[in-house]
């Protein structure tokens, strides 16, 4: 029998998944009405962990995005890790928005979290290792404690659990 037990916090979005509600999005996006005429795209660059909404106006861009939003929401992704940002306008009258991609739970929500276990005075160990974190316990039922600690916060990203041993 193990003397210590662990699991590891994480926040991921699954790149795949990602590309296929984009792929998806675009499809109903050529069918529309609302969108015939107008050169609306969606490109995902992984290197920056950004999606670009492209329209020929404001309003096409909202609705790429409530589009996109249903589509990624349908495939289970966390709609708390895409970050809006504010519309910009492109050359020749067009919009643009950025929408970036959260991977990993960065430091300031790490120590945040951190303190939130901490304040509850669980008998677990909690190291930020990078942009996880790894809860570490003699007891099974104080990392359940800890994960419906986790599970009732709001923390503004998506957190999962992984990695149990």
């Amino acid at each position: 029998m193990a003397s210590e037990f662990s699991f590891d916090v994480v926040s991921k979005v699954d790149y795949n998944l990602v590309d296929e509600a984009i792929a998806i999005a675009m499809k109903e996006i050529v069918n529309r009405y609302d969108f015939k005429g107008s050169r609306s795209e969606i490109n995902f660059d992984k290197k920056t962990n950004t999606i670009m909404l492209l329209s020929s106006d404001e309003y096409k861009v909202k609705a790429l995005y409530d589009v996109l939003q249903t589509k990624l929401s349908k495939r289970g992704l966390p709609l708390k890790n895409f970050q809006l940002q504010k519309i910009d306008s492109a050359l020749g009258g067009a919009a643009k928005q950025s929408v970036t991609v959260q991977q990993g739970i960065p430091q300031d929500k790490a120590k945040e979290i951190v303190k939130a276990i901490k304040e509850q005075k669980l008998k677990a160990n909690v190291s930020i290792q990078g942009d996880t974190l790894r809860v570490v316990s003699k007891s099974k039922d104080e990392l359940q404690n800890v994960m419906s600690l986790l599970r009732g916060g709001d923390y503004k990203i998506a957190l999962q659990f992984d990695n149990f041993r």
